[in-house]
């Protein structure tokens, strides 16, 4: 992943954190509910990215093996 998406992943949770305390210190029930919606699209966002990370690091060492094997 790289560094800019993981800050915007985290400036997006970081964001609906806020959303949610101050709807929930607001009495704004809609406000707080988006909030939360916030913190769980970054959270799956940072996690797709890290799963495709490690998906392009098993392909590359999958490569890598064939690649250094005697033919």
């Amino acid at each position: 992943m790289s560094l800019f998406d993981k800050a915007k992943d985290k400036a997006e949770q970081a964001v609906g954190s806020a959303k949610e305390k101050l709807g929930e210190l607001t009495g704004n029930e809609e406000l707080a509910d988006s909030g939360k919606a916030d913190q769980t699209s970054g959270e799956v966002k940072e996690a797709g990215h890290e799963l495709k990370d490690k998906a392009a690091g098993a392909v590359q060492d999958v490569k890598d093996r064939f690649g250094n094997q005697e033919r």
